[in-house]
């Protein structure tokens, strides 16, 4: 799963504030428990918990990667699905690789694309790139906000982290409730307006949107926005295309370096994810895939049936296990 931390101080140097950053990551060790990585400079510090799944060795992070005398340091958390494409692309446009981690074609990617990069993305993400030469930061944030990233903001000065704690371990951020955010949580919640947290100087950064933050402000863009158009397919057209669709997103995110499985609840979602997968990894492997399924004590004598679920869970998954089981 992964954790980014990091904070940019114009004011003062802060390189000497090595416990700092590394209590704010370790706040995080829960979503990275494989290792944990931190950079220090001038005026920027940044953290990482990792969770090892792509190139073990050359995909620890921080990274950095210096071109043109000016060194770019990244700390990402999530997949990028294109990463194959993107890879071919620099190549072509001379860029060299140490590894095959998704994390190196995305540092790579945003030298070639810059403030740009997230319209080439295929995936989920929330991760931050340091260009020392300018001192500049460059946050964002995936398309949907499947991966989440929180921040406050200070006179010439910017903290962030995969979760609120982790903004909490600085020591000039106290934990105060907003009056707004708060009433979100309990009236609407789990919803929440994108933006607001429960905590009055934390702010959430919204799905789409990139920060750039330097000596001269902080700005805040938003890359992309979904679209509504009419549906003009006919019922075979749209079949196909849902069916392309499933089972490109399933494969794009079966790539590791460690085994996968699936969390199998017997649910419509689940299985369609369990069917395709396990085709994938027979054909692709010629192995199995391994499921795993929650259970509660007394969860059949308490069962009730109804016109949308005749049966428990345990049924339709001991479907799909024989259906599946190769």
């Amino acid at each position: 799963m992964c954790g980014i931390v990091g904070m940019v101080n114009y004011e003062k140097d802060i390189s000497e504030q090595n416990l700092m950053i590394r209590n704010m990551t370790k706040m995080l060790s829960k979503r990275g428990p494989d290792e944990e990585g931190v950079f220090l400079e001038k005026h920027c510090n940044l953290g990482h918990r990792r969770l090892s799944i792509i190139d073990i060795e050359n995909g620890k992070q921080p990274m950095s990667c210096t071109i043109d005398e000016v060194t770019y340091t990244i700390v990402y958390n999530g997949q990028i699905y294109n990463t194959k494409e993107l890879r071919e692309t620099l190549l072509d446009n001379g860029f060299n690789f140490n590894g095959h981690s998704d994390t190196e074609v995305l540092l790579k990617s945003y030298i070639f694309y810059g403030k740009d990069v997230c319209k080439h993305l295929n995936g989920i993400f929330a991760f931050a790139i340091w260009n020392s030469k300018t001192e500049e930061l460059f946050v964002a944030r995936d398309h949907f906000g499947i991966k989440p990233l929180y921040y406050a903001k200070l006179e010439n000065h910017l903290i962030f982290g995969s979760e609120v704690k982790a903004i909490f371990a600085h020591p000039l951020i106290k934990p105060k409730l907003d009056k707004t955010g708060i009433s979100e949580l309990f009236g609407i919640g789990p919803s929440h307006t994108p933006g607001i947290s429960p905590f009055k100087g934390i702010e959430e950064l919204e799905p789409a949107h990139f920060i750039v933050y330097n000596k001269n402000g902080f700005q805040k863009h938003q890359y992309w926005k979904l679209q509504t158009k009419e549906h003009t397919d006919d019922l075979e057209t749209t079949s196909e295309k849902l069916r392309f669709l499933i089972k490109d997103s399933i494969e794009r995110q079966l790539v590791s370096d460690v085994p996968l499985c699936c969390l199998l609840s017997g649910g419509l979602d689940s299985s369609i994810i369990t069917a395709y997968a396990s085709k994938y990894y027979q054909e692709k492997f010629g192995q199995k895939l391994s499921t795993f399924s929650v259970d509660y004590v007394d969860n059949d004598k308490n069962f009730v049936k109804s016109d949308f679920q005749p049966n428990s869970d345990n049924y339709y998954i001991d479907l799909m296990v024989k259906e599946f089981r190769y």
